[in-house]
C-alpha cells in the first residue's frame, strides 16, 4: 500500500472514470484527509492480522493517484512482477523500481515483465483494475476499456498462461466500465459481480458459466451497488488463515442483509472508511497490492 504525499482527483482520468467526483475542498485538505483514511486503513487491516507492507509515496513528480498501486504493479507465485502500462501520463509517474528493488530484498522474484512499452502505441492494461484475477483456476477476466486493450490483455495471457474472459460491460453513463475491479471481484468460493452490467448476453453467459465451472458461489450485484463500490473489494488471507473481505464502508452498507450474510460464509467482511479517497473514483481493492512473492528463506 501507497501512503499519499499528494490526493486530488485526477483531472486526466476524469472522463471515462464515472466514478470519480469533483471535490468541493482544495488539494491541501484532501491530502490531510486520505492520508488520515489511509493510516486507519492500515491500522485496521493489521488489527485483523494481515501482514501489510506501506511504501511511502514520493514527494515529486507529482502522482495525485498514487494510493491505488494495483493498477501498475502485480506479483505472482513464480516469482514474476509485472509493471503495467498507464493510460494517464500523470499516473506513469507511479511506477517506482525502488518498490520492485525493495520487494527483491523480502521476497524472491524471478523476472521483472514491463509492459509500459505498450504506451508509445496508445495501448493500457492498468494492473488488477483491468485484470481480475482467479490465480488458482489461472482465469483472468477483463472487461474491455481504453484501459484495457486486448493486444496487452493477449500478451500478459500468454506470458503468465492465464485463460482470458473478455467481455464489455457498460455503467448507468452509457459508457464502458472503466476498470473490471469495480464490477468484479474473485474469492476463493465466491464471485461478487454486476453481471446486469453486461449487455451482449452470450458474454454474460460466459462469465456466469466460468465462474460455475470453478466452484464459485455468484453473489449478483446490481448498478446502484457498484456505484457505491461494493464490488471494488478483495479477499486477503490473514496470519491465521482466515479468510477476509475487505471493501468500503460505503461498499458495505450498499449490500443487502441476504449478501452480506452470504459472503460472510466465506470470509469475514472488513469495512474501510475510505469518503475522501473514493473521490478519485478507486476504494478499498484500488489500494491494494497484493505480494503472492514466495518468502526469502
Amino acid at each position: 500500500m501507497i501512503r499519499p504525499s499528494r490526493f486530488y482527483p485526477n483531472p486526466e482520468t476524469a472522463a471515462d472514470n464515472a466514478f470519480q467526483r469533483i471535490a468541493d475542498r482544495d488539494a491541501n485538505a484532501l491530502t490531510l484527509m486520505a492520508r488520515k483514511e489511509f493510516d486507519t486503513a492500515v491500522q485496521t487491516l493489521r488489527a485483523a492480522g494481515i501482514n501489510v507492507n506501506v511504501f511511502e509515496d514520493t514527494p515529486e513528480p507529482e502522482k495525485p493517484d498514487a494510493v491505488f498501486p494495483n493498477n501498475w504493479i502485480s506479483t505472482h507465485h513464480d516469482g514474476c512482477i509485472a509493471l503495467f502500462p498507464m493510460y494517464s501520463a500523470l499516473r506513469r509517474r507511479e511506477r517506482r523500481h525502488d518498490i520492485v528493488e525493495d520487494l527483491r530484498k523480502h521476497y524472491r522474484v524471478t523476472e521483472v515483465i514491463d509492459y509500459s512499452c505498450f504506451e508509445h502505441e496508445g495501448c493500457c492494461l492498468e494492473g488488477t483494475g483491468s485484470l481480475v484475477l482467479d490465480h488458482p483456476n489461472k482465469i483472468a477476466y477483463v472487461s474491455l476499456s481504453r484501459r484495457s486493450n486486448p493486444k496487452v490483455i493477449q500478451r500478459f495471457a500468454e506470458d503468465f498462461s492465464y485463460d482470458p474472459i473478455t467481455f464489455t460491460s457498460i455503467g448507468s453513463n452509457g459508457q464502458p466500465i472503466y476498470h473490471t475491479n469495480v464490477m468484479m471481484c474473485i474469492g476463493t468460493a465466491f464471485a461478487m459481480v454486476g453481471l446486469e452490467m453486461i449487455p451482449n448476453e452470450a458474454e454474460r453467459q460466459n462469465v456466469r458459466t466460468r465462474l460455475e465451472k470453478t466452484g464459485k458461489q455468484i453473489v449478483e450485484l446490481t448498478a446502484d451497488q457498484i456505484a457505491n463500490f461494493a464490488g471494488n473489494a478483495i479477499e486477503l488471507h490473514n496470519k491465521d488463515g482466515q479468510k477476509l473481505l475487505v471493501l468500503s464502508s460505503r461498499g458495505d452498507r450498499a449490500l443487502t442483509e441476504d449478501q452480506r450474510e452470504r459472503l460472510s460464509r466465506y470470509a469475514r467482511l472488513v469495512p474501510l472508511e475510505l469518503p475522501t479517497i473514493e473521490l478519485g473514483g478507486g476504494s478499498a481493492r484500488c489500494m491494494i497490492a497484493t505480494i503472492h512473492l514466495p518468502p526469502r528463506l
